[in-house]
């Protein structure tokens, strides 16, 4: 009779107690997928829980739970990017394969996790960590493995999604919604890392290792919040035929010469056509748009959070390692996909652009003095930069003798854009400072 494959589940808040019930409900189709018995020999928590079957050895001591012969494979969900840290890579030198949807910890430490990993011949499976229950991982490395990435972009922060959603459809100011968000749970007590868009960079720089096979360099991700977003620009927005959404991008760039030839890694605030799918994701959803080559562009689309979409994930992983763990033959540690898709030695060093070398789009929101000559001043500016402009939409005046004019560009070198912005900021009939929000047409 086969081995039965038992795991440790370190953390039992939303997610760990997720984990715990999909098992119990699931358990007879777990067994007739894999062929094992898959049992919860040990759960590491602070106290004492009443509510956990008494079969299940509860520990407070995280460290001797990691090295345990009573383990086969530890689930980490405890957040976090010390002690998760230096718990994972205990196991990992105890010979565990690890689960865990730590998208910071990953993000920050991940190269040094998967050499460790590699080196003990182990597996460090991370599906939970992007996107909640969309399985993004598993295609990224496995369904899309034979084609080229040329661009991926996401909604991979749920909050943040949820925000601008009810800013456009209810015309609720970025505070108002905020708020709500924390009383229903979508935002914590400090919402810095969902609305600063730091999150959506963690998963960011996962997503972009997978799909260009480079190392994990979170450092370079360029991030924008969404704070500053108005009323007034979601409404324009919507008018020229746009919404606005905080959007994570990766993108293959060949450039037109050596200095902007790299990898885009940026998240921000986005312009993104009405009528496309990604436009159209709305509330706590997240989706993950791909297009490669010769598959082309690809949507995947679900929930990005909560206790069953993330137990959903930390599953499907460990379900893969208990396939792993069935097939081991003398010492071979059975079937494995690279931990960022592409083989260890292949990873490459091409460059990430720093934020000037990206090339975006733009909306720019311009107040002007209702002078003579104002327009053909800021065009002239644009276009001496090499700017062209895509559509011009000039507003009535919201203050005596102050026009909004919104100007929508083409795609254009950031720096560029850069040197038209002050410009145009020095002239005496434009009145403070120039809005702008990068515009993406998907295509």
């Amino acid at each position: 009779m086969s081995k039965s494959i038992k795991l440790a589940i370190l953390g039992l808040g939303t997610v760990g107690t997720g984990v715990i019930n999909l098992i119990n409900d699931n358990l007879d189709e777990l067994k007739r997928r894999s062929g094992r018995d898959i049992i919860i020999s040990e759960v590491g928590t602070r106290r004492q829980r009443d509510d956990i079957d008494p079969n299940i050895i509860q520990n407070h001591d995280l460290m001797a739970i990691a090295e345990s012969d009573n383990v086969d494979i530890i689930i980490e969900v405890i957040g976090g990017t010390t002690l998760a840290k230096d718990i994972i890579m205990h196991a990992i030198k105890n010979g565990k394969h690890v689960v865990t949807a730590n998208k910071a910890l990953l993000a920050e430490h991940g190269n040094e996790i998967f050499a460790l990993a590699e080196a003990h011949n182990v597996h460090v499976a991370y599906e939970a960590a992007v996107a909640g229950g969309i399985p993004i991982i598993k295609v990224m490395r496995e369904a899309l493995a034979a084609n080229k990435v040329d661009w991926l972009a996401g909604i991979i922060n749920g909050t943040g999604n949820f925000i601008m959603t009810e800013m456009r459809d209810k015309g609720r100011t970025f505070a108002d919604v905020l708020t709500e968000a924390q009383e229903l749970g979508y935002a914590e007590a400090d919402p810095t890392f969902d609305v600063e868009g730091i999150d959506a960079a963690h998963k960011l720089a996962l997503l972009a290792s997978i799909a260009f096979g480079i190392p994990l360099q979170f450092d370079k991700v360029y991030c924008e919040g969404i704070r500053n977003i108005t009323l007034q620009d979601v409404s324009y927005a919507e008018e020229l035929g746009y919404r606005i959404k905080h959007v994570g991008f990766a993108v293959r760039r060949a450039g037109t010469d050596g200095d902007n030839a790299g990898i885009e890694l940026r998240v921000h605030p986005t312009l993104i056509p009405q009528d496309t799918l990604l436009a159209n994701v709305n509330g706590v959803k997240n989706a993950v748009l791909v297009n490669s080559h010769p598959l082309g562009q690809t949507l995947y689309y679900g929930d990005g959070a909560g206790a069953g979409a993330t137990a959903s994930a930390v599953m499907a992983d460990v379900m893969d390692l208990v396939r792993v763990l069935s097939s081991t033959n003398h010492g071979d540690n059975g079937h494995h996909v690279p931990h960022l898709s592409f083989q260890p030695e292949q990873l490459s060093d091409t460059p990430v652009l720093r934020a000037e070398q990206m090339t975006t789009g733009y909306y720019l929101r311009v107040h002007a003095f209702d002078n003579p000559g104002v327009l053909a001043d800021i065009t002239r500016i644009l276009s001496d930069a090499g700017i062209n402009i895509d559509a011009i939409l000039q507003k009535p005046a919201h203050k005596v003798g102050q026009v909004p004019v919104i100007i929508l560009t083409l795609p254009v070198v950031e720096s560029q854009m850069n040197l038209a912005i002050e410009k145009i900021e020095k002239l005496e009939a434009i009145a403070g400072k120039v809005v702008r929000i990068r515009l993406d047409e998907l295509a």
